[in-house]
């Protein structure tokens, strides 16, 4: 049984990081607010790049001379998992789902007979993929030294994929992060962005839209918008990642918080009851000797 000393600094140390957990929550309730509104005001911007494209997709279907990030290599071959997870821990499920979900499709496609090759953005994803996927890793982007994100940040990593691309490192790749929906809710999601998939117009939405003429042609446009779109997407991806972060890390340090409180009140009761039956066995002792004179 631990003695009364152990059990004073077993409280001390566990008060302690009380104290810690509830900064860490508050730090992060701080830039939770300012990461959440970044991340929804990339979402109409990409949403409205997406549809642009989607129309001059349309107008230039069947053309042989289509840009090749939207017609693809016309193979299924070689795939490339794009994993964007945070740069730092202690955010409850936060990176594991990513992994996850990412570690799953890798799987799936070895399985298929595919090919896969991973490329991490963010420290966390790299650590858990490196595990199963070391030699699948072919390259490892961290973000740790960037205080705040940028669209820069998202076009280098944009450029490094279309280059792979170019050199016919690939054939298809897709991009993993977690969707903001709110405090105690993220979503992993896959989101495929090369080659771009377009949805396809209802009937009637498409026989009420607009003909339109462009100038330059509409390949040469989709040349330009498609690599733009691109960087886009990562762009979003990350805004949302981080807001993601931020607001799964704010709940775990609130349950971590809790948590600290309950072990505190057992501790001090397990100590109080400890303390009171020395008293008394104390006590029987003496007033034992005083009888037995």
């Amino acid at each position: 049984m631990a003695s009364l000393k152990d059990m004073r600094v077993r409280i001390a140390s566990t008060k302690a990081t009380q104290k810690i957990t509830k900064a860490m929550q508050m730090v992060a309730a701080s830039k939770l607010r300012r990461a959440q509104m970044a991340a929804e005001a990339a979402r109409p911007y990409a949403e409205r790049m997406a549809a642009v494209i989607s129309n001059i997709a349309s107008a230039a279907a069947g053309s042989d001379s289509a840009p090749v990030l939207l017609s693809g290599t016309g193979r299924d071959q070689v795939h490339l998992l794009l994993v964007c997870t945070g740069e730092r821990g202690l955010s409850g499920a936060f990176n594991s789902s990513i992994v996850r979900l990412a570690r799953d499709r890798a799987l799936a496609l070895m399985n298929e007979g595919k090919q896969v090759k991973i490329f991490c953005v963010g420290r966390k994803g790299y650590e858990q993929l490196r595990r199963l996927f070391e030699k699948q890793i072919v390259g490892n982007v961290e973000l740790r030294s960037v205080k705040v994100l940028g669209y820069k940040n998202a076009e280098d990593i944009a450029k490094k994929i279309v280059g792979m691309f170019e050199a016919g490192e690939f054939d298809v790749c897709t991009l993993f992060y977690s969707q903001f929906k709110s405090v105690i809710a993220q979503v992993p999601t896959a989101q495929q962005i090369i080659p771009l998939v377009i949805e396809e117009k209802e009937e009637g939405a498409a026989s009420a839209s607009a003909v339109y003429d462009y100038e330059p042609e509409e390949n040469e446009i989709l040349a330009d918008l498609l690599p733009r779109n691109l960087a886009i997407q990562i762009f979003r991806a990350l805004l949302e990642n981080n807001a993601s972060f931020y607001g799964a890390q704010m709940t775990a340090m609130d349950n971590a918080t809790r948590n600290a409180g309950d072990m505190i009140r057992k501790q001090t009761l397990i100590y109080n009851r400890t303390r009171q039956a020395m008293i008394t066995k104390e006590l029987i002792e003496i007033i034992s000797g005083a009888e037995a004179i």
